[in-house]
């Protein structure tokens, strides 16, 4: 299979990458240089071939928006490794690191279908000396989907040790969940989908429609509120999760679909609250069910994607909305909603906050309800500090 790959770019803010906002979205001629192809064959786990193409560096200051990478399918996580380079996830199973020698890693057993297929990706929190990564993905399990987390451990080249973590969460061609997080407290945050059946986000019992809670291991904390893997019920479909400076644990959601389109939330976190789903969306309340912080209403969908905290805001993306919002925060609570890139590059999933400050976003065109360019997708580099 053919496939263009890792085009990193030294030049993006001189060649127009930092246009202001409301600009239209970047043209190979305007932002691209001659493209780099690379043959990758779907039956080899592993390849380590050097990638023919100049490193990218940050800009000093970095500018507004910059191209990073092109020609990924549907990268759905980005994470850091120890040194700076990228790890992404590509939907259809395949884990690609990008770095001026970077390779890519097929994943086993994973099957793209609908939402779901090689979804959340998360590193040890030990990952310098134990070199241990966790994957959330879809598997056909004789004739039906199941989603579960998988650890490996990963060379910088290829992956071995294959582990399941915690399986038994029920998959579906939509709402699959899927984002992985280690927490301040050390365990690993698992969103899951209702796959379909509504009740069972109301069903403590049921790994579906919840936010879980676990040890790396996979045993399950002894603070856990309904002494399983649940930390919280009542989600249609949350993908993204983020902690505060405060501690606070954020996640965003989406809405109903059909008639009731929109409702999308962002909800503050807390142990055993239920957020209401199927019974409440909205603004809507009930005794004993907690409203989202902030939603997007009956007229507006924003789809979210993945959610990143950074100096006071809540950054998430949106894939039907094609935004990347940004949420002001004021002790817990939201003071302002603010908008940027709105249809500039198509739809938005992946979201990860570097190191140096900069918010790296992941265009996700090429899932099947997207439009996509001849370059995606993309990895974007994003400079919060001029939004």
């Amino acid at each position: 299979m053919n496939r263009k790959i890792l085009t990193f770019l030294l030049t993006a803010c001189v060649l127009g990458a930092c246009a202001p906002q409301g600009t239209q979205p970047l043209s190979p001629s305007q932002t691209l240089p001659p493209q780099v192809s690379r043959t990758a064959d779907p039956t080899i786990q592993s390849s380590a071939e050097p990638t023919p193409t100049t490193p990218a560096i940050i800009l000093t200051p970095a500018p507004r928006v910059s191209v990073l990478a092109e020609g990924l399918d549907t990268p759905w996580e980005i994470v850091f490794l120890p040194g700076g380079d990228l790890l992404v996830t590509e939907r259809f199973g395949r884990l690609t690191r990008l770095a001026p020698d970077g390779s890519v890693a097929d994943v086993p057993g994973v099957s793209e279908t609908g939402e779901g297929g090689l979804l959340g990706l998360a590193l040890d929190p030990d990952f310098a000396s134990s070199g241990l990564l966790y994957f959330y993905l879809t598997s056909d399990s004789g004739g039906s989907w199941e989603n579960r987390v998988e650890r490996y451990y990963y060379d910088g080249h290829s992956l071995s040790e294959r582990t399941v973590i915690l399986d038994g969460i029920r998959g579906a061609a939509n709402h699959d969940g899927g984002r992985l997080e280690f927490g301040p407290d050390g365990y690993l945050y698992i969103t899951t989908g209702d796959a379909g059946d509504e009740q069972s986000a109301q069903d403590p019992e049921s790994l579906n429609g919840k936010i879980l809670r676990i040890a790396a291991d996979g045993s399950i904390p002894v603070d856990n509120p309904f002494g399983n893997a649940v930390w919280s019920l009542g989600h249609r479909n949350p993908q993204g999760l983020a902690w505060d400076d405060q501690g606070n644990l954020w996640s965003t959601e989406h809405g109903p679909s059909g008639l009731s389109s929109g409702f999308d939330e962002l909800n503050r976190i807390v142990p055993g609250g239920n957020y209401g789903w199927p019974v409440v969306y909205g603004d809507e309340a009930r005794e004993g069910m907690i409203a989202p912080v902030l939603q997007s209403g009956a007229d507006e969908t924003w789809a979210p994607g993945d959610l990143e905290f950074f100096e006071g805001r809540l950054f998430f993306s949106g894939l039907r909305g094609e935004t990347l919002y940004a949420v002001d925060l004021q002790d817990g609570q939201v003071s302002r909603l603010s908008r940027y890139f709105e249809g500039e590059y198509g739809r938005l999933r992946a979201l990860r906050l570097g190191e140096d400050g900069l918010l790296y976003l992941g265009t996700s065109n090429r899932d099947g309800r997207g439009d996509p360019y001849p370059e995606d997708d993309r990895i974007l580099r994003v400079n919060p500090d001029l939004l």
